[in-house]
């Protein structure tokens, strides 16, 4: 559970949810191929999940300071710009979070895992 306190009192979402809001926001961006595995996944868990294009891989999301910082690892299409990419889903993300959740986003942190040729 991520927890969120305001004026109104304490706020409790899933993680599962927060997981799934943004794997689908950056994976719907332009010029991201997929979600890539993070270190924690590539274990024996991540033995179950391989094959499965699933948008909470390549995600984490903490709170710290009373804002949310994100990490997400993704997998680009080759051939595009990858700067411009990045800052695309950080400015989505970011906007996306705040607007459907009303958690304030301190930062998007994104890492390019890997590129794909097709």
């Amino acid at each position: 559970m991520i927890g969120y306190e305001n004026h109104l009192g304490t706020i409790d979402i899933s993680h599962d949810y927060f997981v799934n809001l943004v794997g689908g926001t950056a994976t719907s961006c332009f010029g991201v191929a997929a979600m890539a595995d993070t270190a924690s996944q590539k274990g024996v868990l991540g033995l179950f999940r391989r094959g499965k294009n699933v948008p909470d891989r390549g995600v984490r999301v903490r709170v710290r300071d009373g804002a949310l910082v994100i990490d997400l690892h993704i997998i680009v299409l080759y051939g595009t710009n990858i700067s411009a990419i990045t800052q695309s889903i950080v400015n989505k993300v970011s906007y996306q979070v705040e607007d459907i959740t009303g958690f304030p986003v301190s930062r998007v942190n994104v890492f390019v895992d890997g590129m794909n040729g097709e």
